[in-house]
């Protein structure tokens, strides 16, 4: 079903349409806007600078038993405000009380703790849930009580030390919230923040410092008041009509003629974007979820759901100063369009001098790095498991789960159950039509095999924990499970699918009636903060 502009508005703004007015499947649909701000608190694109969140320090640096280094970090989530909008102010959940969050930065083979303490209000002040968290640090392989089980709860005036153990290869990971039945609303309000892990393979073929730059990006809607609006149009998911970029509306950057990283994670809650920039040159995507690719693939654009990560470079110094390249939004099927959501940032070319004893400043190297699961390959006994995602009646299920019935079953049912170092291929199924999914796996790299039974896209060929299932795709997918022991989750980051309840959980050596020493709601209790 596609809904044309003129009908939207006929509804009265597709901001007050009624719950159930998008509680079928629906193709595409255009709209003015979904914000109810007066026009001159609208913000305009191109009329702010990208602002980069701070890299948090460490409290304190020591040593494992076994010598490894370790950083000891702590984030306070706590209410904020943040200037979004032109003239008003809008209220946030944050680490730190920012959004988004101050970026965690370290070298491959650094442990870290990472006490996460909850000062937010009791109650969430639009959606009244009690405000308890789940820190999840998406892209890591940590043990199931440090990986944020959704169910695994941290109250307010309560706090839980997270330990992440940083033996993978570089990559973009992120810490979002992940509290059972309220992701959405959690992560929508502002918890949410970058991780960047450093390796020497990395190091030497990309740019760092100032020309490696995260990007976050994000929508919403706005209230007249200035506060965050919130439609999950029936639990189908959220689409705003502002675009954020680190906080800021379609913000503009100053960058010099040379070549520039930009680490791009889609914190969004439901939307999927389409990248391209506006001079129709292509853009060289390095890294994916998982870290490099094995060799840089040049793509026009390329289809970025919720929670994946691209690391891309663009060559700035084809342009000249002066020159604004602007990087457009060409959108997927099964989003929520507004007049402004074509737009995501903008690049101002300056003559700034370029050090260019710097060998990144005008290199894109084409061959990168080897990664275990992209060397890996089925055999014929590879295990293969199949799953269709899909809506029965009001809830989300992967294959027949849904996390109501692994709650039901005291968090011992399981979809799946691999040993510890199996290899297995699983098949995600999207049939159900009107919708796409984010399917994220907890735990594991993977390699996506096919699409439709055809090589996946280009820009796909590299590790991921993220794959985009769209309308009428069947993806199937290569992975190896370890290291740890345990119980981990499968959901989608559409969150609000998420919440109504697209999350199941598979456990990885385990056998039935074992002794579970790593049981996620047991092992590493939240404990009284005392402060």
């Amino acid at each position: 079903m596609s809904v044309s502009r003129r009908q939207v508005l006929t509804f009265g703004g597709l901001g007050v349409i009624g719950a159930g007015a998008l509680a079928v499947p629906f193709g595409s649909i255009s709209a003015k806007s979904a914000s109810k701000l007066a026009d001159a608190d609208m913000p305009i694109p191109y009329r702010t600078l990208l602002t980069v969140p701070p890299i948090l320090q460490p409290y304190a640096v020591g040593r494992a038993p076994d010598g490894a280094k370790v950083h000891y970090y702590s984030v306070t989530q706590k209410a904020g405000t943040a200037r979004i909008l032109p003239r008003l102010t809008t209220p946030i959940l944050g680490y730190n009380g920012i959004f988004p969050g101050p970026t965690i930065d370290l070298l491959q083979g650094t442990r870290a703790v990472l006490k996460i303490r909850n000062q937010l209000p009791q109650t969430h002040p639009l959606h009244g849930h009690t405000l308890s968290t789940s820190t999840h640090l998406h892209g890591s392989a940590s043990l199931p009580q440090f990986d944020g089980y959704a169910s695994d709860v941290t109250p307010p005036g309560f706090a839980k030390n997270y330990e992440y153990p940083n033996f993978q290869s570089a990559r973009t990971l992120w810490y979002h919230d992940h509290n059972v039945h309220n992701t959405s609303e959690n992560a929508y309000s502002g918890l949410s923040a970058q991780f960047c892990m450093h390796d020497p393979a990395e190091r030497e073929l990309l740019p760092q410092n100032n020309f490696d730059v995260p990007l976050t990006l994000s929508d919403a809607m706005f209230a007249a008041d200035g506060s965050l609006a919130y439609d999950d149009n029936s639990h189908s998911g959220l689409w705003g009509d502002v675009i954020l970029v680190n906080g800021k509306p379609w913000p503009v950057m100053k960058v010099q003629r040379r070549v520039y990283r930009f680490r791009i994670l889609n914190a969004s809650i439901s939307r999927s974007f389409r990248p391209t920039l506006s001079t129709g040159e292509g853009v060289h995507i390095v890294a994916t979820d998982g870290g490099l690719m094995p060799k840089t693939q040049t793509v026009d654009s390329w289809r970025h759901a919720g929670a994946e990560r691209y690391e891309i470079l663009v060559d700035f110094s084809v342009y000249q100063p002066g020159q604004r390249v602007e990087l457009r939004n060409l959108s997927n099927k099964n989003n929520i369009d507004y007049d402004f959501t074509d737009r995501i940032m903008a690049f101002d070319v300056t003559d700034e001098p370029v050090d260019t004893s710097d060998p990144t400043w005008k290199t894109i190297p084409q061959i990168l790095a080897s990664h275990e699961v992209m060397d890996l390959r089925p055999a014929r006994d590879t295990r293969v498991r199949k799953f269709r995602v899909k809506r029965n009646d009001d809830v989300w299920v992967i294959g027949e789960d849904s996390w109501a019935d692994i709650i039901a079953s005291g968090y011992r049912r399981v979809c799946a159950d691999p040993a510890l170092g199996a290899t297995e291929i699983w098949e995600f199924e999207n049939s159900s039509g009107g919708w796409f999914h984010p399917i994220h796996i907890h735990l594991v790299d993977f390699q996506i095999l096919s699409r439709n039974g055809r090589a996946p896209f280009s820009y796909e060929m590299g590790p991921k924990d993220v794959v985009y299932v769209g309308e009428g795709e069947t993806v199937r997918l290569l992975m190896k499970f370890g290291p740890h022991r345990g119980k981990y989750m499968i959901h989608c980051h559409n969150l609000p699918h998420e919440d109504h309840d697209m999350m199941t959980q598979f456990s990885v050596g385990l056998k039935p009636g074992q002794v579970d020493l790593n049981d996620p709601m047991k092992a590493a209790p939240a404990f009284w903060d005392g402060q």
